[in-house]
This record gives structure tokens, C-alpha cells and sequence, in this order.
């Protein structure tokens, strides 16, 4: 319904004449702002211009750049262990922050590294929160009344219609996020974007200059809400969209969907080789006509006598059997001749009316799937169905809106092999992540997944506040751990009932290692200003190198944030035969943070077999004794240099 409040402004001239110039000339108003080019060209006044483009401009898009390109700051990922589950043997992560600042520390680890990207963000409906990159508000400025920002005074702002840059603020949030997005798809990486009507078009314009318009795959109507949405204005809304966008369409690869059980009855004759149903051979589609290939145009020579054919005329009775379309376009097969005369067997002949036509024979096969549908009516994506998956996590009243792990299993499917990794950086309740786990549980796959959330504070009247959640990120944790146990269980119940003959199945990875975005833990600043003639006391080398309250972990995952193509879900060991601050990561990655460095240690780190790829050392362990820092860094490298051969991988030593 509309506002019927009483407004507190009193004589607003200027935003009344904007309005009615709005009534006027539409175009010439964007987000409430006035544009004058448009408005003169709406009076007749064209400018000559020189070069035009077709490109999306709105309000802070140059600014919207910048922000891609800024560095990170003193951010970091911290270890965070009560939270994490299995943290020793997962392959899984789950990262607790804003998804730009998460985006910026994973990128170097992940660059060209993940198969597939899924998020489903704020849809600009006029009461959602979007990100607010530029937030630099005191608390005491804040003005939650209005609903500027959110309750924790950070991040988030409401985006409601009446705000001038309505448009602009949702594209300035999603263009840096899809901008690092890219970076870290592999070349054949796909991502999909759930969205409405309120910003499908802008999203779409948006991922057309980010992702190129010719890597636009798909956008799927899906039915989400077969009642409709009563509260929509004038239509019921039934639907909304996932766009889908390829990183590089030549090396773009969608599975099918198996066939459904109504599906395999089309598969209704049989020969020696099995169940068949028939398909015609004459091409449909792209590349159908003789002009576009000539190749493909021939007649196919029927004998009715011997019921046999071929490519070739053999006899005056043959009858000729051309392709072509229904007004008389000739058209071509799809098979050559070669590949006719080869596999004949699997191809007839067959009268349909007044003549004759080629069918392949299609054989049911286990791996038989067909191409995914464009409009998605299935009744198990209805959104009734994510109520009812939380309800068997007891998690009901405490989420809404979740998406149904049907859907996700379905975009998982079209592009996920068994040993990819999915990210979902607008996470909520982290359905994603419970998909990713029931299909690893059904086709024992090894599929890995990256969960990021922003601590969204709950609301203190919601059910799930009262529930001890305090913000978003909890819930999709606990919702991880909930449906990991419930997916082992099942398993070992199955294992328990075993008949004669049955493989066991094997328990996915249920687990995560869990990080939270924080403060850096290192003193970069004081590192690169530290010289010889620095005055620092090297009696706390901790004080020194470390910011208070820094552990070791943190420490070692900070540093492995700076390496490249490491993947955070590696394993972190001590080498306690060689000292009690020595990290071995992923098996490659040696991290020494002895306070000090002796001539001992360093030739027990030159036994290691294998040896590491890299080595790093704190400057200040070896305090003044710079000739051992020298040959230490000599002795290593001279190892390093023997041992990679011809290997392209950077071998090196560094110090912090």
C-alpha cells in the first residue's frame, strides 16, 4: 500500500519540481538525480559527440573501479578453531566477514582456481540492506530510526526507493564484488546470480561488460512461489531468475540432468543392443539448412526390396530421401556420410506418411542425461520445500527464505565435477554448503566448498536471537554442522543393513575449517621502516615483529594469504624435532617463527626430505648476526636450486 504518512519536509520546491519533470521526461531523471544531457535531448537539443558506445553508466561507477583495485589494508583471516569442525582432515571452508574484503584476501590464493560461483544477493526490493563500501559514519552519527545503517552500525545501509541513488547504490555493491569474482573462476568457472525483477535487467547489462556478453549463458525463470506473491502490486509474482554467465564460452561445458523415470518409458523398443527410442537424423537447430553445411546435404537411398540403404544410388528402384524442412528449405543430417555407412546398424528407415524418413536409434544407457531446460518448474524448487529442509534441522523459526537444497543440488550438477570447488559469498544459511554435502553422500564425490557471511546482527525480537544466534554467520555454521550430522548418520544406518553383495558407502567431508575477517596480526609497517640503525630492543622479538595478542596460527595462515595457488583448507604441522615454532603448510611451505635462528636448526631444515618449496624466517631471530642470516640464506637457496631441477614452480627463501 503507499504512504500515507504525513511528511515531515514542508515546501521540498526541489524535489517537487523533480518529480514533475519526472512526469514529463522519465529519461531524463535517474535515482532521482537529473540528468541534462537527456533532458535537452528530450527538447530537441542533440549534442554532436564523436565516438558513441553502448555501455552502463550510473552514479559512483568510476568510484565502483577504484574500489576493485584498492588493496586490502591491515585485514587478515583468523583461525577461528571452537567454530570449525574436522579442522585436522577438511577440504571445506567458512569465512565470517564482508565478502569485498574477503573477495580481495582470497584472490591470490584462488586466482583461476574455482569451477563455479553461486550467490544469491540482495535483490533491491526497497527493504534491503546493501553493502556500504564507503562507510566512514561515527556511531554517534548514526540514525537507526531511519534505517540508515544496521543495528551494529557497520556495513550494511537500507536501500529504500525514495533514496536518489536507489539503482546506483545496488550496482555499486555488486560491481567490485563481481569484478574479483571473475578473477578467481577458472577458465571454464561458471557463475550463477539469483535475482527478481527489481535489478534482472541492470544485472544482466552489469555481468555483459564484467563477463563479456558473448560468455552470457542462460537466464532461468524459475517458479519459486507457484501461489504468487499476493502482496505484489498488480501481478501475483510467481517467479524470479538465475543469471548464468560462463568465464570463457569456448570452454564452457554443461552437464545434462538424468532422465526422470517417465522420461526412460520413451525408450520402449529393444535389439541386441539394448532399449531404444527413435530419433530423427535430419539436423534441427543451429547449422540446419544445406546452405550453412553443404557437407551435410546429401540423399540417403532407400530400397524398399531388400530393406536396405545406403549413400550411394545402387539401383533403379532405390528411392531418394533428401532433408528438408516442412516449406521446402533443404536441410542436412546429422551424421556424415562416412559416419552412415560405418554405424548403418543403429540407423532405420521408416515410412511416415506419403514418405519415408531416417530415425538414429537412441539407447538407454546408466549415463544417459538430457540438456537442462531453460524455464524451471519443478514443484521441489518451490521455496515451501527450504521450510521444510530447515524443519528436520530444527531450524525453522530461525531462518526464512532460505533456497530449497533441491535448486542447488540442480546448479551444482550442471557444472561441478566430483572434485571442484563451488563458492557462495552471500551465504546466509549456507544451503549451498548442505547441498554440496548431500550430493558428495549420494554419488561419493570429493566436491569442496568456500561459505562467506557477513555477522548480519539478528534482530533482538527474532527467533533466532532468542535462540542464542546473535547474527547470520551462526546460523549457517550451525546449520553446516547440523546437516553434516544428519547426512552421517543416515549413511551409517545404510552401512548397518547391509544385504550380500552391497558396497558400504562412505561418509562425505561434514567438516570446515572456520576464519573470521580481523585484523592484521603482523607489523608490516614497522617491518618495512626497520633498518640497522633502528632503535628496537630485541628482548621481546614478539613486541616487536607481532601485534599483542597474536598466536602463531594466525601468524602462518597471514603469511600463506601472501603465496600463491595455496588453498587455505591445507595441512598446518609443527616440527617439533626441530623447534617448537616451526610450521610445515601443505607440506611445502616452511614458516619459522623462532624468536632465534642457530646454525643447528639450520642444517637440520636443510635434511628435510622433501624439501620445502619456500622457506621464511623472522629478520629479527637472527638479531645482529647477520653473516649466519647471509649463509643461511645461501645454504638454503643452494639447496633449493639443486632440487627443483627444471621445474617451473618458484622456489625461495623469504624473511618478515
Amino acid at each position: 500500500m503507499e504512504n500515507n504518512k504525513i511528511k515531515k519536509e514542508i515546501n521540498d520546491v526541489v524535489n517537487d519540481n523533480l518529480k514533475a519533470l519526472e512526469q514529463l521526461f522519465p529519461s531524463a531523471v535517474k535515482d532521482g538525480q537529473l540528468d541534462i544531457k537527456a533532458l535537452k535531448e528530450e527538447l530537441g537539443n542533440f549534442e554532436e559527440v564523436g565516438n558513441e558506445r553502448y555501455e552502463l553508466n550510473w552514479a559512483g561507477k568510476q568510484n565502483a573501479k577504484k574500489i576493485v583495485q584498492q588493496g586490502i589494508g591491515n585485514k587478515t583471516l583468523k583461525f577461528v578453531a571452537k567454530d570449525s569442525k574436522n579442522a585436522d582432515t577438511t577440504e571445506n571452508i567458512y569465512i565470517e566477514g564482508d565478502n569485498l574484503e574477503v573477495l580481495k584476501l582470497l584472490r591470490q590464493n584462488y586466482y583461476n582456481s574455482i569451477k563455479m560461483i553461486y550467490i544469491d544477493p540482495p535483490y533491491n526490493t526497497g527493504n534491503d540492506f546493501v553493502y556500504n563500501d564507503t562507510f566512514k559514519m561515527d556511531k554517534e552519527k548514526s540514525d537507526k530510526a531511519e534505517g540508515i545503517i544496521s543495528e551494529n552500525n557497520e556495513k550494511l545501509q537500507k536501500n529504500q526507493k525514495s533514496t536518489n541513488r536507489y539503482h546506483a547504490n545496488w550496482l555499486n555493491m555488486m560491481y567490485p564484488r563481481l569484478k574479483l569474482a571473475r578473477d578467481l573462476l577458472t577458465d571454464d568457472g561458471v557463475i550463477f546470480i539469483s535475482i527478481d525483477d527489481n535489478e534482472q535487467a541492470n544485472l544482466k547489462r552489469l555481468c555483459d561488460e564484467i563477463f563479456g556478453e558473448e560468455n552470457f549463458v542462460a537466464s532461468v525463470p524459475i517458479m519459486s512461489n507457484p501461489r504468487g506473491r499476493q502482496s505484489s502490486q498488480f501481478i501475483a509474482q510467481t517467479h524470479e531468475y538465475l543469471v548464468m554467465y560462463s568465464k570463457n564460452y569456448n570452454f564452457l561445458k554443461v552437464f545434462g540432468e538424468k532422465l526422470t523415470e517417465e522420461q526412460k518409458k520413451e525408450y520402449k523398443n529393444s535389439d541386441e543392443y539394448g532399449n531404444y527410442r527413435l530419433l530423427g537424423l535430419r539436423l534441427r537447430g543451429g547449422r540446419a539448412t544445406a546452405t550453412e553445411s553443404p557437407t551435410l546435404h546429401f540423399p540417403i537411398y532407400y530400397n524398399e526390396k531388400i530393406n536396405d540403404f545406403y549413400t550411394v544410388k545402387k539401383l533403379e528402384t532405390d528411392i531418394e530421401i533428401i532433408p528438408k524442412f516442412e516449406n521446402g528449405i533443404l536441410g542436412t543430417w546429422r551424421w556424415s556420410k562416412e559416419k552412415i555407412e560405418k554405424d548403418k546398424k543403429f540407423l532405420i528407415v521408416k515410412r511416415v506418411k506419403d514418405r519415408y524418413d531416417v530415425f538414429q536409434k537412441d539407447y538407454l544407457t546408466n549415463e544417459k542425461t538430457r540438456k537442462v531446460k531453460s524455464l524451471w518448474i519443478e514443484k521441489e524448487i518451490n521455496y515451501d520445500n527450504s521450510s521444510k529442509e530447515l524443519s528436520n534441522l530444527e531450524l525453522d523459526d530461525i531462518f526464512n527464505y532460505a533456497k530449497p537444497i533441491y535448486l542447488m543440488k540442480k546448479i551444482i550438477s550442471m557444472i561441478i565435477e566430483k572434485n571442484d570447488t563451488i563458492l557462495d559469498f552471500f551465504s546466509g544459511s549456507a544451503t549451498t554448503a548442505h547441498a554440496v554435502m548431500q550430493l558428495n553422500s549420494e554419488d561419493n564425490g570429493n566436491r569442496k566448498y568456500i561459505m562467506v557471511q557477513l555477522p548480519e546482527i539478528t534482530d533482538e525480537k527474532s527467533e533466532a536471537f532468542k535462540a542464542g544466534y546473535k547474527n547470520i554467520a551462526e546460523i549457517g555454521k550451525e546449520r553446516i554442522r547440523r546437516a553434516g550430522e544428519k547426512i552421517k548418520q543416515k549413511i551409517e544406518e545404510y552401512n548397518s543393513n547391509l544385504k550380500l553383495g552391497e558396497e558400504p558407502k562412505k561418509v562425505p567431508d561434514i567438516g570446515f575449517k572456520a576464519f573470521k575477517v580481523d585484523d592484521t596480526n603482523i607489523k608490516w609497517y614497522d617491518l618495512e621502516n626497520f633498518n640497522e640503525e633502528s632503535q628496537y630492543s630485541f628482548d621481546d622479538p614478539d613486541s616487536l615483529d607481532f601485534v599483542l595478542g597474536s598466536n602463531d596460527i594466525d601468524i602462518v595462515y597471514e603469511i600463506m594469504l601472501r603465496q600463491n595457488d595455496v588453498p587455505l583448507s591445507e595441512n598446518l604441522e609443527v616440527l617439533t624435532d626441530i623447534g617448537n615454532r616451526i610450521y610445515l603448510y601443505a607440506s611445502t611451505y616452511l614458516i619459522c617463527l623462532e624468536t632465534e635462528i642457530t646454525e643447528e636448526m639450520v642444517e637440520k631444515l636443510a635434511l628435510l626430505e622433501p624439501l620445502p618449496i619456500k622457506f621464511v624466517f623472522r629478520d629479527s631471530a637472527f638479531k645482529d648476526n647477520i653473516s649466519l642470516k647471509d649463509e643461511t640464506f645461501r645454504k638454503l637457496r643452494s639447496l633449493i636450486e639443486r632440487n627443483s631441477g627444471e621445474s617451473k614452480v618458484s622456489y625461495r627463501v623469504e624473511f618478515i
